[in-house]
């Protein structure tokens, strides 16, 4: 349970399981690092991090080891989904709104580069997107070209 209360309109991210990026520190994606800085940006202004069990934007992990060995054939994220037979991403967001109104959350500065998950999010008020802008490596930057230029994240 929380120590310190929750501000008024707390900062909130939801990060999608990354067990390559969140864990083992891989350089393919931004996850991991997406991780550390919203745990700093969160302790620093107060709020809440909802760690969302969707491994590989909810393929799973095997269909996920899969996809890089697309990746490494020179497959895009999105085209290796469609290779496997997924969407690009899979992930759907309603148990966040019941763990927010749990907290008795209906206000939040989101904590995001991901319009989707901003339209999922319907039934609470959303007063602020704030950034997650990580940079680029030579092991991610055809990676974040393709979550900007074909899923439309705002990076």
């Amino acid at each position: 349970m929380f120590t310190e209360p929750i501000p008024p309109v707390p900062l909130v991210r939801v990060h999608s399981e990354c067990l390559t990026g969140d864990a083992l520190g891989s350089v393919k994606c931004d996850c991991g690092e997406q991780l550390q800085a919203s745990l700093e940006r969160i302790s620093k202004e107060g709020g809440m991090l909802i760690y969302h069990r969707q491994e590989g934007r909810n393929i799973g992990l095997l269909n996920k080891v899969n996809a890089y060995a697309l990746q490494d054939k020179g497959l895009d994220t999105v085209e290796a989904n469609h290779q496997l037979g997924f969407k690009a991403d899979e992930r759907t967001y309603d148990i966040v709104e019941t763990i927010l109104e749990h907290f008795s959350i209906r206000q939040m500065r989101l904590l995001t580069n991901n319009p989707h998950k901003i339209e999922s999010l319907r039934n609470i008020e959303i007063v602020e997107r704030v950034p997650l802008i990580i940079d680029s490596n030579p092991y991610n930057e055809n990676y974040l070209k393709t979550k900007k230029e074909q899923m439309g994240h705002l990076l």
